[in-house]
């Protein structure tokens, strides 16, 4: 009988992929084989689990299914698939040129992963996947760049086999799936297509006695703690390699690489915009109007920059080479400094008079641009 994925996880048709989540992870501690040891209905069960998942969490996989059913409708041997039954016999998409014709039937195998899946249970070498983390960075540490370890799970080569798969000096014996004919089929309505067996490769036979650790996989997963340089002038959004270390590859296969996504906290007091850094700076009101020379923080330091008299607020100094460096390169951008104008204490007299005095002297009403008083 054809698999219902829906029924598998326990939710309807048209539930949320959150739903769904959240059904998979409720069966699949219910049903995992660590915690339900020996009972092989529950194994069943739980294998059941992940397949539902792995096609209904995806979109694309989701779609397929919806409009032309289930995995399960692939059998190897036995059911509706079988050599003999109603429909297209013998149809083998083998037989024909077109490109569009094969990758329909490979796509009614494993979503679109035939070719993958056939060249790793084969036996030949398939590069492992690519891993992607999000780090968070400091400001600063972005700017100069940083060292440091960060704890990744992935997939490792089972040390129990050595990532073969199956145990050391075991004999090999007829595939359980195919019956030994290397060819697996699959049933639509009246057509029937036939491909490699994904269990055995097109082979008609395991390589020997799975491996109790790794279960036949020849990969483990771990927890591993990875030592990563950050380099000066990552931004948001930046993707640092680390290689290698992403998950194992089959059958000797390289090993996937690992790729950091940054995201970096904001400062208190800079702003970025690519290499170039911006800062508010408060200066007086003598400073403004007759000129000064103020000190300002810089990334790197300390500096000084001259305020020229009759400076206003709003207005914008550039210090080269204060900056952010291009990632790559020793070059850096520009700092600028914003001044604005911060009035004189109002609570002190003094200054109230002084504010007076200076209100009466003759001079051009700033206003007046504006067609007001």
């Amino acid at each position: 009988m054809a698999k219902d994925y829906y029924q598998v996880l326990g939710v309807a048709r048209g539930a949320s992929l959150p739903e769904i989540k959240k059904a998979y992870r409720k069966l699949a501690r219910k049903h995992h084989p660590d915690l339900n040891p020996g009972d092989k209905a529950a194994e069943a069960r739980f294998k059941d689990i992940q397949e539902a998942y792995a096609v209904l969490s995806d979109t694309k996989k989701r779609a397929h299914y919806d409009q032309f059913g289930a995995a399960g409708d692939f059998q190897a041997g036995g059911g509706p698939g079988r050599p003999g039954s109603p429909g297209f016999e013998g149809f083998d998409f083998s037989d024909y040129g077109s490109s569009s014709f094969r990758d329909f039937f490979e796509n009614l195998f494993s979503g679109g992963g035939f070719r993958e899946a056939a060249r790793t249970e084969a036996g030949m070498p398939s590069k492992g996947e690519d891993l992607h983390y999000a780090m968070t960075v400091g400001f600063e540490d972005a700017i100069r760049g940083v060292k440091s370890r960060i704890r990744v799970n992935r997939l490792a080569p089972c040390q129990a086999c050595g990532g073969r798969g199956h145990v050391a000096g075991s004999r090999p014996s007829k595939c359980q799936v195919c019956g030994g004919s290397g060819r697996s089929f699959v049933q639509r309505g009246f057509m029937k297509f036939s491909g490699v067996c994904q269990t055995c490769g097109g082979r008609g036979q395991s390589p020997g006695e799975a491996c109790g650790a790794c279960r036949g996989a020849g990969v483990v997963q771990i927890s591993d703690l990875i030592a990563v340089r950050i380099p000066p002038g990552v931004d948001n959004g930046s993707k640092v390699r680390v290689p290698g270390r992403g998950n194992a590859g089959r059958g000797g296969g390289p090993t996937g690489d690992l790729f950091i996504t940054i995201e970096i906290t904001p400062h208190p007091l800079f702003k970025r915009q690519g290499s170039h850094i911006s800062l508010k700076v408060p200066i007086t009101v003598p400073e403004a109007t007759l000129g000064a020379k103020i000190e300002v923080p810089t990334l790197w330091g300390k500096t000084t920059i001259r305020i020229p008299p009759g400076t206003k607020s709003g207005q914008k100094f550039r210090i080269k080479g204060e900056g952010a460096p291009a990632p790559g390169k020793k070059v850096r951008g520009d700092q600028f400094v914003e001044v604005f104008i911060v009035p004189p204490p109002f609570e002190d007299q003094r200054v109230r008079d002084l504010m007076k005095e200076l209100e009466g002297l003759p001079g051009r009403n700033p206003r007046e641009d504006l067609g007001v008083k």
